[in-house]
């Protein structure tokens, strides 16, 4: 298995690059803001093969690179039909205006070809099976993306916004809702494995397990209480 991912753009994004080894086709998960230089370094480097994009959700700051990316290789982008308007139309999903100059370097729009999630898909893309979670409370049409273990591989899951390292993804913005984000962490995460690797939408990889026993929102959520809103963090 290989993963190649980095942090791109004003707001860190994390965008992977998912194949099962150097030198075959590839999935690219979240190519965002100023993300496609760095996509096309990682093709080179690995000589992979793009035959997909999957987002997990519709900020710009994950999306940004989306038409560029799959322009560039012919593959369609996927994403769930409640964030799908993110992509044409990113200052709606903020509620506000993210500013004349950083929006000059962005390319608005839809890739020619774009294909909708749903909750429990199983897209079987370059010879990987991603299992589709929806996981509102970031975003309406936020997903997760799980990759079970495989070998000495352990079980993945893309996160998206839903989960971080020590927190999870605000929900101040349009389409953000505290209530669903902890029915998403607790129907989502609380039943992986401890040994589940977490790939998150922004800052450092992480565990199940580690976060099941530090992260509060979900100690929280397994103890069937509240939490606070979360940090600002991401889009």
């Amino acid at each position: 298995m290989l993963i190649a991912g980095f942090p791109a753009g004003a707001w860190g994004t994390n965008c992977y690059l998912v194949a099962p080894a150097a030198g075959e086709e590839c999935v690219i998960i979240d190519p965002g803001h100023q993300a496609a230089d760095g996509v096309e370094e990682a093709i080179r480097k690995h000589r992979l093969k793009p035959v997909a994009v999957v987002l997990t959700h519709g900020h710009i700051d994950h999306v940004a690179s989306v038409v560029p990316v799959c322009g560039a290789h012919d593959v369609p982008a996927w994403i769930h039909p409640d964030d799908r308007y993110m992509m044409s139309d990113p200052e709606k999903a903020l509620g506000r205006s993210i500013g004349m100059p950083l929006m000059g370097e962005l390319t608005v729009g839809e890739p020619d070809d774009v294909k909708e999630l749903t909750d429990g898909a199983k897209l079987q893309l370059a010879g990987l099976e991603l299992s589709v979670a929806h996981a509102p409370g970031h975003t309406k049409g936020s997903v997760t993306f799980g990759m079970p273990e495989a070998a000495d591989i352990p079980p993945i899951l893309f996160s998206g916004d839903l989960l971080f390292a020590g927190s999870i993804g605000r929900t101040d913005l349009p389409g953000g809702d505290m209530a669903e984000m902890l029915d998403s962490l607790a129907r989502v995460c609380l039943p992986l494995d401890d040994s589940t690797v977490v790939l998150s939408g922004h800052g450092p990889q992480t565990t199940i397990g580690q976060e099941r026993a530090t992260n509060p929102y979900l100690r929280q959520v397994a103890a069937g209480q509240g939490a606070s809103p979360a940090p600002r963090r991401g889009m």
